[in-house]
């Protein structure tokens, strides 16, 4: 990828004349040699597989591990249900988040964004604004683009890997990029856009990656409702003109600092965290991990 920072996106998009997410798509363009109607039809796809695993959903479905399943469904009835202390559509975000982490868990095809164990925070947000036909399938695939810029800088500058750098590589990531593609469905700027991002990871800094058995059920299903949650708080505070005191590309470049500083039990291995509690091991030891 050409860009190494949130901010070269922006430039390139202001000395051009273009939005945040077509400096993206065209830098895709140059990056696989495609043309435009090839990366945005490539897109176009990804979003098909978002839209498919949501209404694949199986709430009857248990990972092999029985760790997790049924969440979504419960969750779903409560919304149905009304009164919910969120409101609706924050309950049909947490919704869509635990649906799509547990169909991960049951080996369902999902889409990794930036990775599967984060698969759920992305499709959270925008899955719900289509259903409710608030927004085009076009403007969904040009908030992808934006999405999808974001995480290659955070991948570029940082990591998205929690083995790397813990959940904040994954669950982070992934809110930074739900937030600034919120803000692009909103019509936001480039700079609004960045501010989400910025402060939606910001948020989660410091955030650990501590599987239970090993396995990318618990605590990281329930993880991608927070890290939606987080991007719906953070888009909202930029499109109010709130800014992140701490500019985004240094935030990425401090999440860095913290997950190579951050000790090796708190980075995937199963080995620290909730994942080195009674409970836990307890999981462990009868599933034979």
């Amino acid at each position: 990828m050409a860009y190494q920072s949130l901010e070269e996106i922006a430039e390139f998009g202001k000395e051009h004349q273009i939005p945040f997410w077509c400096a993206v798509m065209l830098d895709d363009v140059n990056e696989r040699t495609v043309t435009k109607e090839e990366s945005i039809e490539t897109m176009r796809e990804m979003w098909k597989a978002m839209l498919t695993a949501s209404m694949e959903y199986d709430e009857t479905l248990s990972s092999n591990s029985g760790l997790v399943g049924g969440m979504g469904g419960k969750m779903e009835v409560y919304r149905q249900k009304g009164g919910t202390l969120s409101g609706d559509f924050t309950a049909q975000v947490i919704v869509q988040a635990l649906q799509m982490g547990e169909s991960n868990a049951c080996m369902k095809r999902i889409v990794a964004a930036p990775t599967a164990g984060a698969c759920g925070v992305l499709p959270a947000v925008l899955v719900p604004l289509y259903q409710k036909k608030t927004v085009t399938e076009e403007q969904i695939i040009e908030s992808l683009y934006v999405a999808a810029g974001i995480g290659q800088v955070i991948a570029s500058r940082a990591f998205i890997a929690g083995a790397a750098g813990g959940c904040q590589a994954e669950i982070g990531s992934a809110s930074a990029m739900a937030a600034g593609a919120l803000v692009s469905l909103r019509g936001g700027d480039s700079e609004q856009i960045m501010h989400a991002a910025g402060m939606a990871l910001k948020n989660l800094l410091g955030l650990v990656c501590d599987p239970v058995a090993g396995l990318v059920e618990v605590p990281c299903v329930k993880r991608n409702v927070i890290g939606a949650v987080n991007a719906l708080a953070s888009a909202d505070m930029a499109l109010a003109g709130i800014t992140s005191r701490i500019p985004p590309d240094q935030v990425i470049d401090a999440m860095r600092e913290i997950g190579e500083s951050m000790h090796s039990s708190l980075r995937e291995t199963g080995e620290g965290g909730v994942a080195n509690t009674t409970a836990a091991k307890e999981i462990a030891e009868k599933l034979g991990m």
